[in-house]
C-alpha cells in the first residue's frame, strides 16, 4: 500500500472519530441536555446554607438550623385518639382555578415537561419520587403525599380544628406539606410518624425532617417523644 493511500485511510478514521465525538457531546436522546429529574433532594440543586440538602420543588422548607429550633419548641405529648377521624374531615383536593385541583397543581409543580388536557389532568411528563428514586412517565403511578399524614395530624391536635382549617391543611401549597411520590412509597408510609417510617432514600431524610418539623410547627401540632427523637436524628444527616 502506498504512503499516500495509507494517509488517506488514517485521515478518514480520524474524521470518523471526530463525528462520533461530536454526536456524543450533543446528547444521546431527548432531554439529555437538561439535568435529570432528581433521585433525591441532594441531586436537584447545589447545597444550600449550612450544608443543608435542598428539598427540590417543595416550598417553604426551613434550613436545618431553623428546623432544629422549631423542633426544640414543639410540644411533646402522647398520640391522641382516632375517635371521630375520617379523611372526609380533611376535604381535598380543593379547586385551585383553571379547572385544576390541588393534586394536578402538585403534579405540574413536581414534574418536568408536564402537559395537561382541557380538564387539567396531567397527560404526559416525567417525575421522580424523592422518597425512593423511582421514575415515572405516567401520573397514574404517583400519589400526592401529605408530609404530615391527615390521621397523624388528627391524633396530634387537628381533631380540635374547624373543618375549614383542616381543609387548608389538606391542600396547603405554601408549606412543604404536599409532594408527588410513588404510590408504593406513600402507601407504605400510611399515617406513620418518622419514628415508624422514613423514606427509603436516606439522602432525603434531611429534607423530610425539615419539612415535617416545619409543618407541625406552623400548625401547632404535637409530637411524641419517639417522633421528636427520630426527627432529631434525621436532622443530623443535614450537616451543620
Amino acid at each position: 500500500m502506498g504512503r499516500q493511500k495509507r494517509l488517506c485511510i488514517a485521515g478518514s478514521a480520524v474524521a470518523a472519530l471526530l463525528v462520533v465525538a461530536g454526536c456524543a457531546g450533543q446528547g444521546g436522546g431527548p432531554g439529555d441536555a437538561k439535568p435529570k429529574a432528581p433521585r433525591s433532594s441532594g441531586d436537584a440543586k447545589p447545597k444550600g446554607p449550612a450544608g443543608d440538602t435542598p428539598a427540590g420543588t417543595l416550598p417553604g422548607v426551613p434550613t436545618a438550623s431553623q428546623a432544629r429550633t422549631q423542633l426544640a419548641r414543639l410540644k411533646v405529648a402522647p398520640q391522641g385518639s382516632m375517635t371521630g377521624y375520617s379523611r372526609d374531615r380533611f376535604p381535598h383536593w380543593a379547586e385551585q382555578g383553571d379547572n385544576c385541583n390541588t393534586r394536578e397543581t402538585v403534579l405540574e409543580r413536581d414534574g418536568r415537561g408536564v402537559r395537561r388536557d382541557a380538564q387539567c389532568r396531567a397527560v404526559s411528563g416525567t417525575w421522580t419520587s424523592v422518597y425512593d428514586g423511582k421514575a415515572f412517565t405516567k401520573a397514574a403511578g404517583l400519589d400526592i403525599d401529605h408530609t404530615v399524614p391527615l390521621a397523624n395530624a388528627w391524633r396530634s391536635g387537628a381533631n380540635t380544628w374547624t373543618q375549614e382549617k383542616r381543609k387548608a391543611f389538606a391542600n396547603d401549597l405554601t408549606r412543604p406539606q404536599l409532594l408527588a411520590v410513588s404510590a408504593v412509597s406513600n402507601r407504605s408510609k400510611g399515617d406513620q410518624g418518622p419514628d415508624e417510617w422514613q423514606p427509603p432514600s436516606r439522602t432525603y431524610w434531611c429534607a423530610y425532617a425539615r419539612s415535617w418539623t416545619s409543618v407541625k410547627s406552623f400548625y401547632g401540632l404535637t409530637v411524641t417523644k419517639a417522633e421528636k427523637t427520630a426527627l432529631g436524628g434525621m436532622l443530623d444527616t443535614c450537616g451543620r
